[in-house]
């Protein structure tokens, strides 16, 4: 059985030590779709750097969207944008947004084309 307090430290001491105190990303424009990826050339993470730092920075050697990210961190979302953040801003890594709304194909358009394919038949 567990003490008291056992699951205070785990779950919410923790965060709050990873993230530097901090709940919110000092940007507003990461989301869960921005594509996250390492700068290239790499730059040295400083000392200071949490090991989930250091490992968000390692796994973005490839395009990674934040939301696999926090997956492959198993840790929340909210969690890993702040981390993604403060490496944005630091220089560690660069994040992409996705597609806009106004480059995405228009359903109707590419419901006609299907249809007139499929008239050819």
């Amino acid at each position: 059985m567990s003490g008291p307090g056992e699951g205070f430290a785990d779950g919410a001491l923790r965060p709050y030590v990873i993230t530097k105190g901090r709940s919110r990303p000092s940007r507003n424009t990461i989301g869960v779709e921005t594509l996250l990826v390492a700068v290239d050339p790499p730059r040295a993470l400083p000392l200071s750097a949490t090991r989930e730092e250091a490992a968000l920075v390692r796994m973005c050697a490839q395009l990674l969207s934040l939301v696999e990210a926090a997956a492959h961190l198993r840790l929340p979302v909210s969690l890993v944008k702040v981390l993604a953040s403060d490496l944005v801003d630091s220089g560690h890594l660069s994040a992409r947004s996705g597609v806009p709304r106004a480059a995405q194909p228009d359903k109707q358009l590419l419901q006609e084309v299907l249809d007139g394919l499929r008239r050819l038949r």
